[in-house]
């Protein structure tokens, strides 16, 4: 009987694990067929970027409340009803005639990723106890990160191969098969007695959704003035503040409120619907270990948002060849994980944690050493792969630390607070990141092309031009024999951004290992643990 309940436990993990491959695959893929969209629906460059952020900025904003309703109603009934969300809306996404109801489709999406992630973290959290959570966690980590590296590889093959369309069916099986895999091997998910905050559910999706806008968008439309105009619907931002600056402003205002009221709930009598139990921050695991989770999340993912645009447009390898040099990361993610089978009961999840950001900062500091013009695909599969295998340990570890001491009657919440974390690091980082990459592309290669004696007006216009395109300009400069100096001179100057880029991320991980020094080792979870009473504020 216990080998069987056993076996359906870890069925119900391979469920769970592609539920969440398939909101992370969904996150990097669109990145890849964004132009077979464009070109496809016939949309304009500012619906092409709403069709990539409309998910993100969903998917941030409500994570908090969803880690809260699956506390009340169950977790493996939210992730169930996420699943379906996101089939349904795939279908909608993959059928859209038009460029609106695109947009409108990933929205939706956006939401049913929310309700999978965390309570994907959560039945985890309670279905697997001891050597065997260690395990669970990496595969659940693993999956991550070799989800967000087949991502461009899979969208690269459908937009050369099949239609753009197909990126959005082939959610609609699998979303089947996880739905059928998770209530025929995971048990329904215990739930606690409470309410909602329906206030603190507004400001807490209002302000984290306009924060991951802000990080988002920031380099699009300014930081503090507007640079480019945004147009959302028939609605027109095109000057003054920026609308990024506004977004900021509000979001802090919005999460300063939302603060204010959880501690004015634990202090009276709404104490069974606060959103963010802060008495589970007095827990030195879980408080540091979200705020290592948040300046992990900075390193970690920001340099894959610019390392496909580098092979394409330095390198010169075609949508395909790009995803195809991504894979040894998942290639050590996937080393990892079975590497932490055997680790497990040897070494402590922290200890992990620290292995993997050791292995992370030296495969991103690698990259910025060996980053060239003609840098081969064999040194950079290498130096990936070592990348992939700290991911591998470290994404999914520092997940088992943080959740370590939680009570289970708070595993919704926590894991929602958790994924919180997670995502606005990542927004963060490739905020951070892109950033830096484009602004570094843009002063390097004016400031090359003026030391090749081209006059300062026509160095910046010929920078902006290749920034402004991403690095797609390079090609067409590189057919022109007039323009061929200029090519390489770009080529050089992406080069130098995205060696810029890695050793930055590179210090991020560094500073994020520091940071485990304040986590305390994970105790061993009791079966009886008591479950945390509100603390007043």
């Amino acid at each position: 009987m216990g080998k069987e309940t056993s076996t359906r436990r870890w069925l119900g993990l391979i469920a769970i694990a592609l539920g969440v491959a398939l909101i992370v695959v969904d996150t990097t893929i669109v990145n890849v067929i964004i132009p077979s969209i464009i070109q496809g629906l016939e949309m304009t460059s500012v619906q092409g970027q709403w069709v990539q952020v409309s998910y993100a900025i969903v998917f941030a904003a409500l994570l908090l409340v969803v880690g809260r309703i699956a506390d009340v109603v169950g977790a493996r009934r939210v992730f169930v009803a996420g699943v379906v969300v996101f089939g349904v809306t795939s279908i909608l996404a993959g059928l859209a005639p038009g460029g609106g109801l695109l947009i409108v489709a990933r929205f939706l999406q956006g939401a049913g990723a929310a309700m999978i992630l965390p309570t994907s973290l959560a039945l985890l959290n309670a279905t697997f106890t001891g050597k065997a959570r260690g395990q669970a966690f990496a595969v659940w980590g693993s999956t991550i990160g070799a989800a967000a590296a087949l991502g461009p590889l899979l969208g690269g093959w459908l937009a050369e191969h099949a239609s753009w369309r197909w990126a959005f069916g082939i959610n609609v099986p699998l979303a089947v098969l996880i739905v059928v895999g998770v209530l025929a091997f995971l048990a329904p998910s215990p739930r606690t007695s409470g309410r909602i905050d329906v206030i603190g559910s507004v400001l807490s999706a209002l302000g984290l959704g306009l924060l991951a806008f802000g990080l988002i968008e920031g380099r699009t439309y300014g930081w503090v003035t507007t640079v480019h105009p945004m147009a959302v619907g028939g609605l027109h931002w095109d000057g003054g503040p920026s609308p990024v600056l506004v977004a900021l402003v509000l979001a802090v205002a919005a999460l300063g409120g939302f603060g204010w009221r959880q501690a004015a709930l634990l202090r009276g009598t709404g104490s069974d619907k606060v959103l963010m139990n802060l008495s589970l921050f007095s827990l030195a695991s879980f408080r540091n270990g979200n705020l290592a989770t948040l300046i992990i999340g900075l390193g970690e993912f920001g340099i894959v948002a610019v390392l496909p645009l580098w092979l394409q447009f330095t390198l010169g390898y075609s949508a395909v060849q790009s995803g195809l040099a991504l894979v040894p990361i998942a290639l050590g993610s996937f080393i990892a994980s079975g590497a932490s089978f055997g680790m497990a009961g040897k070494a402590s999840p922290l200890a992990l944690v620290r292995l993997g950001l050791v292995l992370e900062a030296v495969g991103l500091a690698g990259l910025g050493l060996i980053a060239s013009t003609d840098s081969s695909w064999w040194s950079l599969a290498l130096i990936l792969c070592v990348y992939g295998v700290g991911v591998g340990f470290a994404t999914a570890q520092v997940t088992n630390v943080v959740l370590a001491d939680i009570p289970e009657r708070d595993n919704g919440q926590a894991s929602g607070i958790q994924s919180a974390f997670r995502q606005l690091g990542s927004a963060l980082g490739i905020a951070v990141l892109t950033t830096v990459f484009f602004s570094t592309l843009t002063s390097r290669l004016a400031e090359g092309l003026r030391d090749d004696g081209v006059a300062a007006g026509q160095a910046d216009q010929y920078a902006h031009a290749v920034t402004d395109s991403a690095g797609a300009a390079i090609a067409s400069l590189a057919q022109q024999p007039q323009t061929l100096a200029i090519a390489e001179a770009g080529r050089s100057a992406m080069t130098d951004a995205v060696s810029l880029g890695a050793y930055l991320a590179s210090g991020f991980i560094l500073l994020g290992l520091l940071g485990t020094a304040l986590i305390p080792t994970p105790r061993p979870q009791s079966a009886d643990a008591v479950p945390l009473q509100p603390a007043h504020v």
